[in-house]
């Protein structure tokens, strides 16, 4: 637990794909940047784990029957917490080959994806606002370009 109050898990992680302890203090440390910047101390949980766990996440939740990147679960408005993010180490380590940084990098782009989610935005149904957002944190954390950028790049070249 941070001093903030979020919670970074680690779940059912592949070998290979396992953090180093410097890694996971780095995350630890991460998700409480977030949680002071990002959320207003309003406390998160995340969990690192595995496609078959997302897998079942998105089709017991969405009904969705395959694995996906990331997952947001918000609590109800009148909660003190955030709620929970559920991030695949798999497609993280995926899209990070694919887009040519690290892991470690994928999965804070993943984890500041998944609470602009708890935080009510909404890339699919808002006015760009998430990307802004996402841009403008990207920026001031020093992380790669964000998965809605990446996404929009991606719709073009298949037009």
């Amino acid at each position: 637990m941070t001093s903030a109050g979020s919670i970074l898990l680690f779940g059912a992680i592949p070998a290979e794909l396992r953090p180093s302890k410097v890694e996971k203090r780095a995350l630890a440390q991460f998700v409480e940047l977030l949680d002071e910047r990002v959320c207003g101390g309003r406390p998160f949980e995340c969990l690192l784990t595995n496609d078959a766990h997302l897998r079942q996440l998105n089709r017991d939740f969405l009904g969705l029957d395959y694995p996906t990147d990331v997952l947001s679960f918000p609590t109800s408005a009148l909660s003190s917490e955030l709620g929970e993010i559920a991030i695949s180490m798999d497609r993280a380590a995926a899209q990070a080959e694919e887009f040519g940084h690290s892991c470690f990098d994928e999965v804070r782009i993943l984890i500041l994806h998944g609470v602009l989610h708890l935080l009510g935005f909404d890339h699919e149904t808002g006015d760009g606002k998430m990307a802004r957002e996402e841009k403008r944190f990207r920026r001031e954390f020093g992380l790669a370009e964000t998965l809605i950028a990446r996404a929009s790049k991606t719709k073009k070249v298949a037009r």
